[in-house]
């Protein structure tokens, strides 16, 4: 079988910044267009839906709808993960999906913010509901089999690590791209209005992220690259089988926790900047390019230090700092010395390194865990073992968002519920190293 050259590499990973773009409008804008603050609508922006704590007193209705999406999300993982593992196509187990995947993918992201009714409604919420039900839906089919191609398109560890190393910086290009929407749709607001400027910036970014999913397909062929056995597994012996590994367990174990405080700090951060620090929100997007370009000066020392130290120790370091850049960030405005603006870049910095590795790294620990895992059983369960993954940490992010929704209305006003979220994450994340310290990487490592 060929081996991916560099410039294949990046031509897969441009797949990644599409649907990382769509992902980024949908965990970093759908709250803060459905559930705003008060400086957001003194800027225009309409109420749409519902407000308060309406469902079983626990959850605002935007919470309630994105935790039932991540829900529902993380149960059709198995399924899309098991017709992929078993797919017979001629053009292979995963591009396929890929293919057929990427327009309802674009479509649904648009209409997720295309209320019909121009007014505060139940029926918006209903629509709401459907739309985030579709985006999900379409987000698996194209995800998982997409994150199924880096441990087989990956012929051994350093090729793995290579493609992870790629795709984690256009997943961050995309998301980062996802944080200049205010920028631009700022500048539409005369024109536009400020709710229809914002759903301009969102129908044109989707595009260009269809057009980049649609990349992959057309320039990898898979058959050239990768050779498996489609799996005879059901869905769901294949799943029991993925989660009986018991180190596969403990990393799930630990990206539950991750995935929690990270859902609750980009769900929050628009927040932290308008709410805490009294900034511009388009301080939002100025923050968030920046820790991703400062991330991308530890790219190659992560990706040269990964087989030295080995992922386990830096993914630990990561977990830490993550833990204290959380704590921080739960205490912004209350710093009487430091500028809010100074405050902000403290946090932008501060949070660049672990952003880095576990951009980098998580993808790269689980192609080796499936990799050991179909040699010790004979089963290619790559996709599965991904799908996996996906489940257990949306069920995650379902709780995060339950939590961030329903907290961050204690003392909106002064914006008391913003630092409980704060502090909740840096709790979250120091939970989750410590579990990561039971991983055994030096077992994986020895099978493959």
């Amino acid at each position: 079988m060929k081996s991916l050259s560099t410039g294949k590499i990046w031509l897969f990973a441009t797949g990644q910044f599409g649907w990382a773009l769509l992902s980024g409008l949908i965990s970093n804008w759908l709250v803060y267009f459905y559930q705003p603050d008060e400086a957001s609508i003194a800027q225009g922006q309409l109420l749409f839906i519902p407000q308060g704590l309406v469902i079983f007193g626990v959850s605002t209705v935007i919470g309630g709808i994105t935790a039932f999406g991540r829900l529902f999300d993380a149960f059709t993982d198995p399924w899309i993960a098991s017709l992929s593992d078993r797919c017979t196509s001629k053009q292979g187990r995963r591009i396929l999906f890929l293919k057929w995947a990427s327009l309802p993918l674009a479509f649904s992201t648009v209409l997720v913010f295309w209320s019909p009714v121009n007014r505060n409604s139940w029926i918006n919420a209903v629509f709401l509901f459907v739309m985030v039900m579709a985006y999900y839906l379409s987000i698996t089919a194209y995800c998982t089999p997409y994150n199924a191609l880096i441990p087989e398109l990956g012929h051994n560890q350093q090729e793995r690590l290579n493609i992870s190393t790629v795709i984690s910086f256009t997943f961050i290009a995309g998301t980062a791209v996802a944080y200049l929407a205010p920028v631009i749709w700022g500048t539409l607001i005369p024109v536009f209005g400020r709710v229809n400027a914002i759903r301009v910036t969102f129908a044109v970014m989707a595009a260009i992220a269809f057009v980049c999913m649609q990349v992959p397909v057309w320039s990898i062929h898979e058959k050239e690259y990768v050779n498996t056995v489609p799996s005879q597994d059901s869905a769901f012996s294949s799943l029991v089988s993925t989660f009986r590994n018991k180190e596969f367990c403990k990393f799930v174990g630990s990206d539950i926790l991750y995935w929690i405080a990270i859902t609750m700090f980009q769900t929050g951060l628009p927040f932290f900047v308008t709410s805490l620090l009294k900034l511009p929100e388009t301080m939002t997007t100025i923050y968030f390019v920046g820790m991703t370009a400062l991330s991308l000066v530890f790219y190659i020392p992560v990706n040269k230090l990964a087989p030295k130290l080995g992922k386990k120790k830096l993914i630990l370091a990561a977990f830490g700092i993550f833990a204290l850049s959380y704590l921080y960030t739960g205490f912004l405005g209350k710093i009487p010395v430091i500028p809010a603006n100074a405050q902000g870049l403290v946090l932008m910095a501060a949070a660049s390194l672990p952003m880095a590795v576990f951009g980098i790294l998580p993808q790269a620990v689980v192609a080796d865990i499936a990799q050991s895992d179909a040699k010790r059983t004979g089963s290619n369960r790559e996709g599965m073992f991904y799908a996996a993954r996906t489940f257990a940490f949306k069920l995650g992010q379902s709780l995060s968002m339950l939590l961030f929704t329903a907290v961050s209305t204690i003392g909106s006003a002064s914006g008391t519920g913003y630092r409980v979220a704060a502090f909740g994450a840096a709790a979250f994340c120091l939970l989750g190293g410590i579990v990561f310290l039971f991983y055994n990487e030096r077992k994986i490592n020895s099978s493959i």
